[in-house]
C-alpha cells in the first residue's frame, strides 16, 4: 500500500488563507474607526487648549495675536505671530503655534520642512483685526471682518450683536477645508461648525467677546 502523503493541498491552503483574510478584514475595520475616533478626540482637545492659550495670551498682552505670516520653516520667525494683522487679508491665516506654545498641527497634520510644502493639518486661524495688535477695551467694536458661524444646514450660530472675535478650525481627516470654510471672504467672513458628515469633517471652535472680557476683567486688565 502506498503511504498517504502528509500536508495540505493547494485547495486547502487557499481556503484557509481566504478565511484568515476575511477575519483580518473584519478586525481592521473597527481598528481603523478607533484610530479615526482617537484623532478626532485629540484634535478637539488641541482646539480647547488653543482657546485657553489665546485667553492666556490676551491676559498677558491685552489683545489677541495675529496669524503667523512666515512660510519658510528655516526662518527664526516661523510659527510666531506677525507684528501686525493685514488690513486686507487675501487668504486664510494659520495659528501662531510657537507664540502660543501649542502643537504645530492637528492630529492628522503633516509637518512642513520646506517653503514649498503644503500646510496640511495646520490650525486655521481668523481673528477680528480690531482685537489683535492694539489693546482691547470694553468699547472695542467689530471690524469689517464681521465673522459669522453657520451649521451644516446653513443656520447662523452667532448673533450679529456678538460675533466671534476669533475662529480656529482643523481641516480634519481629508486635510482640506469643507463647507463654508472652503471659501475665504476678506470681509463678512463666514465659517462652519457642526458634527462630522461625509461632506464636512472640519472641527471648529471660536472665541466670543464676553468670554474674553470676563477673563480680562477678572484679571484686572479691564475695569
Amino acid at each position: 500500500m502506498k503511504m498517504r502523503e502528509l500536508g495540505f493541498s493547494l485547495i486547502e491552503l487557499a481556503v484557509v488563507l481566504c478565511i484568515v483574510g476575511i477575519l483580518a478584514g473584519g478586525l481592521l475595520l473597527p481598528l481603523g474607526a478607533q484610530v479615526e475616533q482617537k484623532r478626532m478626540h485629540d484634535t478637539q482637545r488641541g482646539l480647547e487648549e488653543i482657546r485657553d492659550a489665546l485667553l492666556g495670551y490676551a491676559l498677558i498682552n491685552g489683545n489677541l495675536p495675529c496669524p503667523t505670516s512666515v512660510s519658510d520653516p528655516a526662518d527664526a520667525n516661523y510659527g510666531l505671530a506677525a507684528s501686525q494683522c493685514s488690513n486686507a487679508p487675501s487668504a486664510e491665516g494659520y495659528l501662531p503655534w510657537k507664540t502660543l506654545g501649542i502643537s504645530e498641527t492637528d492630529a492628522c497634520g503633516i509637518k512642513r520642512h520646506a517653503t514649498g510644502d503644503a500646510w496640511l493639518g495646520y490650525w486655521r486661524y481668523r481673528v477680528d483685526r480690531n482685537f489683535a495688535g492694539a489693546a482691547i477695551a470694553l468699547g472695542t467694536s467689530f471690524s469689517a471682518d464681521a465673522l459669522t458661524l453657520r451649521d451644516n444646514a446653513g443656520t447662523t450660530l452667532t448673533a450679529t450683536t456678538e460675533r466671534p472675535i476669533a475662529i480656529i478650525y482643523s481641516t480634519g481627516k481629508n486635510l482640506s477645508p469643507d463647507g463654508h470654510n472652503a471659501s475665504f471672504e476678506a470681509s463678512g467672513g463666514t465659517y462652519q461648525s457642526d458634527a462630522s458628515s461625509p461632506s464636512f469633517d472640519d472641527q471648529t471652535i471660536w472665541l466670543s467677546r464676553p468670554q474674553l472680557y470676563s477673563r480680562l476683567v477678572a484679571a484686572g486688565r479691564l475695569p
